[in-house]
C-alpha cells in the first residue's frame, strides 16, 4: 500500500503525527479513520496489518497517534477520553479539508469507546466499527490497580502500563466518570459493527453485549474466535479488516 507521513493541528493546538495509507487517491472508494487504543500508537502491527486489508479492498485510512502518545506532540500526562474525542473531530475535520471527510471510523479498544463518542459531531460518517472496545470508558481504571487510591489523595501518580511509565492525572478519572456511553450508544444513527474476542482478558467479551444491546439496528457482531486483545496474531487483524471491508460495501 502507499503510505503518507503528515502532521495536523490537535485539540488542544500541538502537532498531532498521521500516516494515510491508500491504494490509489484517485480510486478509494471510501475513507476510514482509525483511533488506536490506550497509551498504543498509530504503528501497531495490528493497526498496519487492518490498514493494508482495507486499502486492499480500495479505501484510504487515516490514522494518528492521540496527543502525547507515539510520535504527536503534548503530555499525555493532560489528556483524557474527552481530548481524544476532541482530537479524533479535529482529524475528521483535517481530512474533510485536505482528503475526504471519513466514511467510516473505526475504534480499537477505549479508540473504540471513542468513535462511539465523537460519531454524532462527524456528519459524512455513514458507519461506526469497534473492536475490543469497553462499553464505559470507566473499563480502563482497573489499569491502574492500587495506584488509584494515590492519585485520588495526591491528585496524581505514575503508572507502568505496558511496560512503560505513564503520568495519570485526577482530572483524567473524573472525566471517564462523566462518560455516557448508553446514550451515545442508543442515538448512534449510523450502522454499527462490533468486533470482539471471547477469550479477550483485557476488555471482557460482556462489553461487546452491553454495545450490541444498547445499539440500534443496523449493527453486527463478528467473534475474533481466540485472538487476544492487541489481535497480536496477524491472521486476526487481517481477517478482522477483510469482513469489515466486506461489511462496510453495503452502507457506502
Amino acid at each position: 500500500m502507499n503510505s503518507k507521513k503528515l502532521e495536523f493541528p490537535g485539540s488542544s493546538g500541538d502537532m498531532l503525527s498521521a500516516r494515510i495509507d491508500y491504494p490509489d487517491e484517485d480510486k478509494s472508494t471510501a475513507y476510514v479513520l482509525f483511533a488506536h487504543c490506550f497509551t498504543c500508537s498509530k504503528n501497531l502491527k495490528a493497526v498496519g496489518n487492518i490498514a493494508r486489508a482495507l486499502t486492499d479492498r480500495q479505501m484510504a485510512v487515516f490514522r494518528f497517534d492521540f496527543t502525547g502518545l507515539g510520535e504527536s506532540e503534548g503530555d499525555f500526562a493532560d489528556t483524557n477520553f474527552s481530548s481524544n474525542i476532541d482530537d479524533l473531530i479535529a482529524a475528521a475535520t483535517y481530512m474533510a479539508q485536505e482528503y475526504r471527510a471519513p466514511d467510516i471510523l473505526l475504534g480499537h479498544s477505549l479508540g473504540g469507546a471513542a468513535v462511539l463518542q465523537a460519531a454524532h459531531q462527524i456528519e459524512n460518517c455513514k458507519a461506526v466499527a469497534t473492536m475490543g472496545a469497553p462499553a464505559n470508558p470507566e473499563h480502563v481504571k482497573k489499569n491502574f490497580g492500587a495506584k488509584l487510591d494515590e492519585i485520588e489523595e495526591k491528585g496524581e501518580a505514575e503508572v507502568s502500563l505496558a511496560g512503560r511509565s505513564f503520568t495519570i492525572k485526577k482530572q483524567f478519572l473524573d472525566d471517564l466518570d462523566e462518560a455516557n456511553m448508553d446514550r451515545r450508544i442508543e442515538n448512534l444513527h449510523r450502522a454499527l459493527i462490533i468486533f470482539h474476542a471471547p477469550l479477550d482478558n483485557t476488555v471482557g467479551i460482556e462489553n461487546a453485549g452491553h454495545i450490541f444491546k444498547q445499539a440500534k439496528h443496523p449493527k453486527s457482531f463478528i467473534s475474533l474466535a481466540d485472538a487476544d486483545h492487541l489481535l497480536s496474531n496477524p491472521e486476526d487483524s487481517r481477517y478482522a479488516g477483510n469482513l469489515l471491508a466486506t461489511w462496510a460495501s453495503k452502507y457506502l
